[in-house]
């Protein structure tokens, strides 16, 4: 049986949208995230509302029209061929995303307060970091982090874990706000590369929560699978051999400050210390499709 925080690919679409996750159909108040298919030469036209949009190309390359502001994106081939340029939009905007040859585009959304101009992210500016090490290693595209980006509320980013290895763990929370703590819905989208022989591939994520508030999700996930993470520790994100895991993170909180604050589940936060005496995967940085 499926846990209501699992959305499988396509149970949530919508017209041109493969995946919609509302603060209302999700259950709770801040983000959201869309993706969206367009045909060759097909276009569609959005309001934010009170949300602050990010448009990521997943495949394929973009215009972003708002409010008379014109974003060409150039977008990638894949989501496993390095970070992809980005789109900015404030709240309160009617914008249009087209696209001349077609492609898959992530809209990464937030409740946000303030309106902030609609402005390019280049692909070139995208920080790339290298985290863990061993069979923990993993490559994440902080495209729209807090201490990266200029926004209201909404926290992005990209993780590529290679084929066998683990991310997302040690097993961590971020659902109070205190001084080490950052109360965040998270949304995992993910997408898993095929083996060279064509066959399609999926890995695992874990959800569990404390004895205060409970909350229990083990899925195995495929490309276009969706997470949600209400509160609770979350990870490990699991690879299957021979096959890539892409996951795109979305956060957004009601607390005043934009952070990524965490803690770490104190049975495995030891783990981090013996990645000292590990070499980073050396599949990594992963930059072209295989």
């Amino acid at each position: 049986m499926f846990s209501k925080y699992y959305v499988p690919a396509g149970s949530s679409a919508d017209g041109d949208f493969t995946t919609v996750v509302t603060p209302e159909s999700a259950g709770w108040t801040e983000s959201s995230l869309w993706t969206l298919e367009l045909a060759p030469g097909a276009d569609v036209h959005l309001q934010s509302g009170d949300n602050e949009i990010i448009v990521v190309p997943l495949a394929g390359s973009a215009v972003v029209v708002a409010e008379g502001t014109e974003i060409p994106l150039t977008g990638r081939a894949s989501v496993f061929d390095g970070p992809s340029d980005f789109a900015y939009v404030g709240r309160d905007a009617d914008y249009s995303v087209s696209s001349a040859d077609g492609g898959r585009f992530a809209l990464c959304g937030a409740r946000a307060g303030a309106k902030l101009p609609h402005r390019y992210g280049p692909a070139s500016g995208v920080a790339v970091e290298l985290r863990g090490a061993g069979n923990c290693s993993r490559q994440v595209h902080n495209f729209a982090t807090a201490d990266t980006f200029e926004a209201d509320s909404i926290i992005a980013c990209e993780v590529i874990t290679p084929g066998g290895n683990w991310s997302s763990y040690p097993s961590h929370k971020h659902d109070e706000n205190s001084d080490v703590e950052s109360a965040l819905e998270e949304i995992y989208y993910f997408e898993i590369d095929r083996s060279p022989t064509g066959t399609e591939g999926f890995g695992y994520h874990r959800v569990y929560g404390t004895a205060e508030r409970p909350i229990e999700v083990l899925e195995e996930v495929r490309s276009g699978d969706v997470v949600l993470v209400p509160h609770g520790y979350h990870g490990p994100s699991i690879a299957a051999p021979g096959h890539h895991m892409y996951y795109l993170n979305v956060m957004a909180g009601s607390g005043e400050i934009r952070a990524w604050n965490i803690c770490d589940d104190p049975q495995h936060t030891w783990l981090r210390g013996s990645w000292d005496h590990q070499d980073i995967d050396p599949r990594l940085p992963l930059q072209s499709h295989n």
